[in-house]
């Protein structure tokens, strides 16, 4: 019987919180940016949030598969 999570339940997992990420991301940016004398379109913050949240996404679900067949190997 094979444990762990799908390739599907990893990818729906990362996207769900690199959702959730991206727009925290937008609403911290539109309240940091400002501060920092860096006054940004919404549009522009969500360029930058989208660059962000493509990299956190692919990372979160690279390392979720290698460590699901670290696991595998080592069961």
């Amino acid at each position: 019987m094979r444990e762990g999570q799908s390739r599907r339940a990893s990818a729906m997992e990362a996207l769900t919180g690199t959702v959730l990420g991206f727009l925290l991301a937008i609403w911290v940016q539109r309240l940091l940016f400002p501060a920092l004398g860096h006054d940004l379109a919404l549009a522009e913050n969500a360029l930058v949030a989208a660059v962000f949240t493509i990299l956190s996404l692919t990372r979160s679900y690279a390392l979720r598969r290698l460590f699901n067949a670290i696991g595998e190997r080592w069961s």
